[in-house]
């Protein structure tokens, strides 16, 4: 909190992003970013633990791509171009379809193939996240059903798109 003139002024959001650094393995962004979504409480070794045994299991399975290869096309796969958004008119409701930022898309991309990985079980999470990276890559699985859906959604309520604004 930063004081001026005798008041308390909250700052504003700084975002993290420029002081992040590609991973060591592939040297990746995106990859570095997916890890830091996976880890939980500060637990960042055993993220990239996870995430590396997840690549190394990736490239056994799909041996005609490159393990990065495979994990960007299917984080590509599975990103969203439109999304619904809720917009109040008149006391009334609506969902609103919107363009997805390049940015927002990756981000919901990673949240939602971590998230399905999560809601399996039996499991250990690198092969979780091994199957569904797979299964992302050939356009299968639970998080390109939920891409498909949230453009279904779109489409049903694009009479609204003039409500976005």
């Amino acid at each position: 909190m930063a004081k001026r003139k005798n008041k308390v002024v909250k700052q504003k959001f700084r975002s993290t992003q420029r002081f992040q650094k590609p991973d060591p393995r592939f040297n990746s962004m995106v990859v570095t970013k997916f890890i830091n979504r996976l880890m939980w409480d500060g637990k960042k070794a055993i993220a990239s633990g996870i995430f590396y045994e997840a690549m190394d299991l990736l490239a056994k399975k799909v041996s005609d791509a490159e393990p990065l290869d495979v994990f960007l096309a299917s984080i590509n796969n599975v990103m969203p171009q439109v999304e619904v958004r809720s917009r109040r008119v008149g006391g009334a409701t609506y969902q609103v379809p919107v363009e997805v930022t390049r940015r927002r898309a990756q981000a919901l991309a990673v949240r939602t193939i971590i998230e399905t990985c999560r809601g399996r079980s039996g499991k250990p999470m690198a092969e979780r996240l091994a199957d569904e990276l797979s299964q992302a890559y050939r356009k299968e699985g639970a998080s390109v059903t939920w891409r498909e859906n949230t453009h279904k959604m779109a489409e049903a309520n694009k009479l609204f798109a003039h409500y976005a604004w």
